[in-house]
């Protein structure tokens, strides 16, 4: 690990390597797990502010599961985007190959929002845990995710070149900078 600015960075965002790789797992991401994505307080007001120039992207059962549950979820004092029956986030959509793919992003694709998506969706796989005074930035393995190991490796990304634009989105051009000349010199030794 090593410090930049206000974050403790874990040395396997430099060394791993990653790309999604969706036409092997499908966007399992969206669908597997027990909880919806992680939602930072700041995307609480966005999330009500974009839902109604999202919703015609959604899914009947993900519109459902909002007017239900909520646009969105609290569980151990944590946000989170709402799922639709303990799997499925409700802004998941399938494409012609039953990829999944994120409502919100496509409505950002087709200009109808400027937020992309939540940025825990953003950065996968990389996580933020904050500390207050700092804020850990981590790489999170999942085995839904080996394909994309398997492509990262192929390609040769590490994981921090994957995530270039959502990092950028959460710590800043300048930070990314340095970032990338700490990965530089590290691979490099």
């Amino acid at each position: 690990m090593f410090q930049l600015g206000k974050t403790i960075v874990s040395e396997d965002i430099l060394e791993k390597e990653f790309m999604c790789n969706l036409a092997a797992c499908k966007g399992a991401c969206c669908v597997d797990g027990e909880a919806g994505a992680p939602l930072e307080e700041e995307e609480l007001q966005i999330m009500m502010d974009v839902y109604p120039l999202v919703k015609p992207f959604m899914r009947e059962e993900g519109i459902k599961a909002i007017e239900d549950q909520g646009l969105f979820i609290t569980k151990e004092g944590e946000y989170e985007t709402t799922l639709i029956d303990g799997a499925d986030c409700a802004f998941v959509i399938f494409d012609e190959k039953e990829t999944a793919l994120c409502a919100i992003e496509e409505a950002y694709n087709s200009g109808e929002i400027k937020w992309k998506k939540p940025i825990s969706c953003h950065l996968y796989p990389v996580r933020i845990m904050d500390y207050g005074e700092f804020a850990a930035v981590n790489y999170h393995t999942w085995p839904i995710c080996d394909d994309a190991c398997t492509l990262g490796k192929e390609l040769g990304v590490p994981v921090y070149k994957f995530v270039k634009e959502a990092l950028i989105r959460k710590f800043g051009e300048d930070w990314y900078a340095e970032l990338e000349k700490i990965g530089e010199e590290h691979l490099n030794k």
